[in-house]
């Protein structure tokens, strides 16, 4: 059966009307900023240390900066208990010997002015998950304080899973994820899925039957309301459901782009009907056009139009507790009905079921996608971000390997992950992995030749900076003077500086964070981090009451490589920081 895509003629006629209408910038004065490099951890003392630059140097103008901590997981701040887990009654959960139980996987941290405060959301990448608004005081020093933090209850929406990373909207909410959906078409009778799925289950008090694999996989949004810190949760059904590592939106207030975190996974945009409404829209999955293999690829982009859905529409549908099989017919072969896809669930052959198609759009956009035609190949997508200077979006592909090969792993002849697949992507293996740059247009079609409305579309995906293995450092399998497993990247407008977190287990044995000179195509190392650490969280927020901060969160020291190196329980608890205090950059 051939997928549902239009003739080559037209693809390629849409590919090129997109990328020939480039949206211009308005010229500005570049700051520069430069940062005091953080040396390789080398002794045992570095290596547990966080080590961040002592200074920057704004437009010639020397600062001293830090790293900084807010709070630790397992802090007692004010009332609450910074990280502690919950379950839908509102009551903490307990580990196996009594002692209260804390995530010590702090993720992604806003920081929200409302009114004369400053509050701080954070979410912490567990099962079950939890996410904390904190109180924050700003000292005279511009340094930050925590004050009092309290629990956000999701037991409107069955709880919260594995918030990853995140970003702050134009309209100043706390937009969160939830990574790796749970496999829906895997739940047995008595509700379970596997060990990672079940461990869910404890916010149901262990009741697997509880638990609907649909209520998990979306993005949630928090809204401060006022400077009680009272707060509007939402997650965002119209955004589709997949392994969301990142929603980044665009300044029109409309375009919302998504990375979805995994193996053989697709990249999504979303358009909504409204600014600053992420309730109602149309979804797209993107489709990869290869024009070269160089230094982690380079191509034109399509985008398969997916449909528009609402909040309302799929809510009424989780509703129903559908189950897979109520939306997809599968076979165990291709035939005239059923069609072959890849996906990070593998090969099936599978049919959208009549009246299904806009269920299947949210509740399986990945697979749904597949069956459109679009790239599902993509290998471990992270982080997101936006250059409004040059007008390009960075995206971080955390290692090319498997469905980015050619009919390989680890560049070793295997079919598995492109196996009756498109085979869009085909790159040489990169376990250290790469950032890429995205040029838009304001005038692109999508694959069936309409329209898209939006200016901010992405036609062009080009490697800009790569990693690359060198075992000469002993623990270190990729080069220290570049990037291994990039993650969480954000822009300082108004400069050339690209910030780049990592998330390595062996690529490098502390995980750095990099500045990234757009222009000079040159790499400064500016944190590392504890043994089994990963950097989450990397953002930059330009002004709070007239400073800036490089957000930064050091999270599961310990927890990954180099596990039996931590000395005491107190050394596992992360840390949820910054960068700083900064001037005001971008005046």
């Amino acid at each position: 059966m051939t997928k549902k895509l239009i003739g080559l003629s037209l693809v390629a006629g849409a590919v090129l009307a997109g990328c020939a209408n480039q949206p211009t910038t308005a010229s500005v004065q570049k700051h520069t900023v430069e940062f005091q490099e953080v040396s390789v951890p080398m002794t045992d003392k570095e290596k547990r240390e966080v080590r961040a630059s002592k200074q920057v140097t704004i437009d010639g103008k020397t600062y001293p900066i830090d790293f900084h901590v807010i709070a630790r997981s397992g802090q007692k701040i004010g009332d609450g208990i910074f990280g502690l887990l919950y379950d839908k009654d509102g009551n903490p959960l307990k580990n196996a010997d009594g002692s209260l139980r804390y995530s010590n996987s702090n993720d992604f941290t806003s920081l929200i002015p409302v009114g004369d405060k400053i509050f701080m959301i954070n979410h912490f990448e567990s099962r079950p998950a939890a996410m904390y608004i904190t109180e924050i005081k700003k000292l005279a020093d511009g340094n930050l304080k925590a004050v009092n933090t309290k629990n956000i209850d999701f037991s409107e929406y069955n709880g919260l899973w594995v918030p990853c990373a995140g970003s702050i909207t134009p309209w100043n909410t706390h937009l969160g994820s939830e990574e790796y959906e749970p496999n829906a078409k895997k739940v047995k009778a008595d509700g379970s899925i596997n060990a990672y799925y079940n461990t869910m289950g404890d916010y149901f008090g262990g009741n697997l039957k509880a638990l609907n694999p649909y209520d998990y996989g979306w993005t949630p949004e928090i809204k401060v309301l006022n400077e009680k810190g009272d707060v509007k949760v939402s997650k965002h059904y119209a955004m589709g459901r997949f392994a969301h590592e990142l929603a980044y939106v665009m300044p029109d207030k409309k375009t919302v782009f998504l990375s979805d975190d995994g193996t053989n996974v697709s990249i999504f945009m979303f358009i909504a009907d409204n600014e600053g409404d992420l309730s109602s829209g149309t979804l797209y999955a993107a489709k990869w056009f290869q024009q070269s293999d160089k230094n982690g690829g380079k191509a034109a982009l399509g985008w398969v139009n997916l449909g528009h859905s609402t909040n309302a529409k799929i809510k009424a549908a989780l509703d129903k507790k559908l189950k897979f099989s109520d939306i997809f017919e599968e076979t165990k072969a291709e035939d005239d009905e059923h069609m072959a896809i890849n996906t990070s669930a593998g090969v099936e052959f599978l049919k959208v079921k009549d009246g299904m198609d806009e269920v299947a759009s949210r509740l399986e956009s990945r697979r749904y996608a597949a069956l459109q035609g679009a790239t599902t190949e993509f290998r471990k997508m992270e982080g997101i971000t936006y250059n409004p200077n040059e007008n390009v979006v960075y995206i971080a592909m955390s290692s090319i390997g498997k469905g980015m090969e050619d009919n390989k792993k680890k560049g070793k002849p295997n079919p598995k992950y492109d196996k009756l697949g498109n085979n869009d992507i085909r790159l040489p293996y990169n376990p250290c992995g790469t950032v890429y740059e995205l040029a838009l247009s304001s005038s692109a079609y999508d694959l069936n030749g309409k329209k898209i409305n939006s200016a901010y579309v992405p036609t062009k995906m080009e490697g800009l900076v790569s990693g690359f293995v060198d075992k000469s450092i002993k623990g270190n399998k990729c080069s220290v003077t570049s990037l291994a497993n990039p993650d969480n990247v954000t822009f300082i407008p108004n400069s050339s500086t690209l910030l780049i977190g990592e998330d390595t287990g062996s690529g490098h044995q502390n995980d750095y964070i990099w500045s990234f000179n757009t222009d000079k195509k040159k790499l400064t190392r500016i944190e590392t981090t504890p043994y089994g650490s990963e950097t989450t969280s990397l953002y930059f927020i330009n002004n709070i009451k007239g400073n800036g901060y490089i957000m930064s969160v050091v999270q599961h020291p310990y927890g990954e490589s180099d596990q039996d190196k931590a000395r005491s329980k107190d050394e596992k608890r992360a840390y949820t920081g910054y960068i700083g205090p900064l001037p005001v950059i971008n005046k």
